[in-house]
């Protein structure tokens, strides 16, 4: 996958699929590489999905977007 269909890829108007390239991201990627990517909103959209797939980096992810609501970045 090259990386225009990566990004095409994170804008998926199918959530699941969106999900499916945004988990192992962030996952995987330094916090400030993701925002390379999506947006702190699109991971929000996308968080019921996301939830379960990020294993230890859930609470990080989850900390992260409750700071970016708290500061009016992203909205719950």
């Amino acid at each position: 996958m090259t990386l225009d269909e990566y990004r095409k890829a994170l804008k998926d108007p199918n959530l699941e699929a969106r999900a499916f390239f945004q988990a192992p991201l962030m996952r995987g990627a330094r916090p400030d590489d993701v925002f390379y990517f999506t947006t702190p909103g699109e991971i929000r959209e996308t968080w019921p999905l996301l939830e379960p797939y990020l294993g230890n980096r859930k609470e990080f992810w989850l900390l992260l977007l409750e700071l970016f609501e708290d500061l009016g970045f992203v909205r719950g």
